[in-house]
């Protein structure tokens, strides 16, 4: 199962807590703790719940999901991807940044013919579009600093429903098959997502097996041994680029946030490589530069001439 993540496509996890109210004596009989979360499917949604429910904070449950949905809901979730992570903890802003990486051995010109012309799709699909993942490593190192279940806690949910399966959603299984002509011949998507479907239980032992080693050993039982192993035993079959060494010196960046005053509001973003984060403090700025153009105009109407 992992092979076939390496090449899905790569999403986002939305988490959003509202409020984490952690009790400084874990001894207290009584608990509030008031938080929203948004996701995409119900099995995320509810490991988000169970874990807060456990008395993690935001950055446990958000990992949790993660891992959660990367056995339901692949688009959004993974561990043959990457991406980021904005943190407002305990006073403290933070963000990491667990992008994928290209692999030593990648040039400017892999992705071109002996013309110098752009090879269509090599870049979108196949072994030579995967880069060094780093979704379990920017995890493992959110956990570090600001978690606070065991590791283990936040992994195993997704490990259990990957061994015992998933209801597939319409929405998921339809969309599956309509990617299949897509990756025919250059992954083996199909294989692991051909006979999906929806309003049937799934199971996926393979992920399950590799979660598994990811909740005993952490980022290593990703990025070292058996796992690193198949990657680089898969990059070879398809003439991909990751080695152990690729795989063994990723790791996940911590960088300053985004900080601008709008409003009277202090508003925290992601900075680069993200785009959305500047573009998000752009959007707000331009919109009061220009608010005289507004005048008048209702909410949601179309703009006056």
């Amino acid at each position: 199962m992992l092979k076939s993540k390496l090449t899905a496509s790569l999403a986002f996890l939305v988490f959003v807590p509202l409020l984490g109210c952690s009790p400084t004596d874990r001894d207290q009989e009584t608990e509030l703790r008031t938080a929203a979360v948004a996701m995409p499917d119900t099995y995320g949604a509810g490991v988000a719940e169970e874990i807060l429910r456990a008395g993690g904070n935001a950055v446990d449950a958000g990992i949790a999901a993660g891992l959660a949905l990367a056995v339901t809901y692949p688009e959004a979730g993974n561990i043959g991807g990457g991406g980021f992570m904005l943190i407002h903890m305990n006073g403290e802003d933070a963000f990491i940044d667990y992008r994928e990486k290209a692999p030593g051995a990648a040039d400017r010109d892999m992705y071109l013919d002996v013309d110098g012309n752009v090879i269509e799709g090599l870049s979108i699909v196949g072994h030579l579009a995967v880069g060094v993942p780093g979704t379990v490593a920017g995890f493992w190192e959110a956990h570090r600093r600001f978690g606070t279940l065991p590791w283990r806690d936040l992994v195993m949910p997704a490990v259990k429903i990957a061994e015992e399966g998933f209801v597939v959603p319409d929405k998921l299984g339809g969309g599956m098959l309509t990617k299949l002509e897509r990756y025919e011949g250059k992954t083996n998507f199909g294989d692991y997502f051909g006979s999906m479907k929806s309003g049937e239980l799934h199971k996926q032992p393979e992920l399950a097996a590799t979660l598994q080693r990811i909740a005993d050993n952490g980022a290593d039982g990703f990025y070292k041994g058996k796992t690193a192993e198949l990657i680089v035993a898969e990059m070879k079959r398809g003439n991909g680029l990751i080695t152990m060494q690729d795989l063994a010196d990723y790791n996940a960046v911590w960088r300053e946030p985004v900080v601008a005053d709008w409003r009277g509001y202090r508003i925290l973003s992601a900075p680069l490589p993200s785009s959305g984060g500047f573009g998000l403090v752009q959007l707000l700025k331009i919109r009061d530069y220009i608010d005289h153009h507004f005048k008048g105009v209702t909410h949601n109407s179309a703009q006056k001439a």
